[in-house]
């Protein structure tokens, strides 16, 4: 299952040298929050606004220590990705960067191009 998670760049660069992500939320929460590639401009927007330093990795659930749960949100109860264990960075297929659209908005699209591995 391919899913996308929102990051500040530096925290997403700190996981890569550790080979591990393990986010505030997961500490919090007990998971890690992801996204389904339509849903990720409007949770930017959501809970990002006012954020200029993020990143959205695409990442493969596939074969993941730990249960991955589809689960509805608390304030929207829209359904998102849940994984309740640290993510190894060696399941991230690409980072892309979050772009803002003219009036401002986030919008996100992984075909856009600007993406790394």
């Amino acid at each position: 299952m391919i899913v996308f998670h929102i990051v500040p760049a530096q925290e997403w660069e700190a996981a890569m040298g550790a080979g591990t992500y393990r986010p505030a939320s997961l500490a919090a929460e007990g998971f890690i929050h992801f996204s389904y590639a339509e849903q990720v401009a409007a949770t930017a927007n959501r809970y990002y606004r006012d954020r200029e330093d993020l990143v959205v990795v695409a990442v493969d659930l596939t074969g993941v220590p730990g249960e991955v749960k589809i689960e509805p949100s608390p304030s929207t109860g829209e359904m998102f990705p849940h994984l309740y264990d640290a993510l190894p960075t060696s399941h991230a297929l690409t980072v892309y960067p979050l772009r803002r659209n003219d009036t401002g908005d986030y919008v996100f699209s992984p075909d856009a191009s600007g993406a790394s591995a």
